[in-house]
């Protein structure tokens, strides 16, 4: 799935949050000092990576892409 983010760059912790792959920055924490998440493929152990768009994220089976692109529109909220 594409996340999309405001800026050039996220950090992973806050990332995994805006893509709800975790429920809270302080469970992001605990996730990725334990080798659970892969940036581009690769386990990532650094909470403050930054990501840039196109970077993809993988955690336990669930991925998600960093994009620039916004909400759809026709969304019905």
């Amino acid at each position: 799935m594409d996340v999309p983010i405001r800026d050039q760059s996220i950090r992973l912790g806050q990332f995994l949050k805006l893509a709800n792959l975790v429920e809270s920055g302080a469970e992001a924490k605990p996730v990725i000092a334990d080798g659970l998440v892969q940036v581009n493929g690769e386990v990532e152990l650094r909470r403050g990576r930054q990501l840039v768009l196109g970077d993809v994220v993988e955690l336990q089976g669930q991925a998600a892409r960093v994009s620039d692109k916004d909400a759809p529109d026709n969304l019905p909220w």
